[in-house]
């Protein structure tokens, strides 16, 4: 699992755990109510919904080790 940063424009609107950025998209906009049938896919990131473009964006993983 990978955490992603999901974006629409240049604003951050949450972030997700998924196996995929496309998943982390998805699921996103369907918890916000939208259906399979209205997701556009433009890439391997990237998707559109009602004229907004979302992406999903890898964030680095934190550092298991603790800080001195």
């Amino acid at each position: 699992m990978q955490t992603y940063e999901i974006r629409c424009g240049d604003r951050v609107v949450t972030q997700a755990k998924s196996h995929t950025a496309r998943h982390a998209i998805t699921d996103y906009l369907r918890s916000l109510g939208c259906s399979d049938s209205e997701i556009e896919p433009i890439g391997d990131h990237e998707v559109a919904w009602r004229g907004a473009v979302y992406t999903a964006v890898a964030t680095p993983e934190a550092s298991q080790t603790p800080s001195p």
